[in-house]
């Protein structure tokens, strides 16, 4: 987990522990180089994004981008989601929501909010990895974000 202060490339929203750890692996074998922090609740993520509740620490600068599962414990994905996009500090930021949901409630939802991409996490472990790279190419090589200090 990265201290207070430090920079995040990619911010993970993960209760589980299972599934954490998969992704976590899974941006280690595509991403070489990239910072990332995990926390296993939208009430921690906020915490850390905008320096409230009972989170002692937060980043520097926001994350160049956020993995997002919708189910959470304390404060759901799509109430993370939510306070993300209307903030100005933030709302720049891509936020991929990665889930197991297919319901069309969720996807319409988490685009209606601002979400920049819905990714149902794949079964198989080099079908996750895959995607995961795909995502982080996309997001972190090939998008070309506001500059530094810009209007969001």
């Amino acid at each position: 987990m990265a201290a207070d202060g430090t920079d995040v490339d990619v911010l993970l929203v993960e209760d589980n522990p299972n599934d954490a750890e998969l992704t976590l692996r899974a941006l280690r074998a595509s991403v070489r180089g990239e910072r990332f922090l995990h926390v296993e609740d939208g009430v921690k993520a906020l915490g850390m994004l905008f320096a409230e509740g009972d989170t002692p620490a937060r980043l520097a600068k926001p994350p160049r981008m956020i993995l997002l599962d919708l189910k959470l414990p304390r404060l759901d994905g799509l109430e993370v989601l939510r306070r993300v996009k209307q903030d100005e500090r933030t709302r720049s930021i891509p936020v991929v929501v990665l889930t197991s949901s297919r319901e069309e409630r969720d996807i319409l939802e988490s685009y209606r909010l601002g979400a920049n991409s819905y990714l149902v996490k794949p079964v198989g472990f080099e079908e996750y990895i895959a995607a995961i790279k795909e995502a982080c190419r996309y997001w972190l090589v090939l998008n070309q974000p506001p500059l530094q200090g810009a209007a969001r």
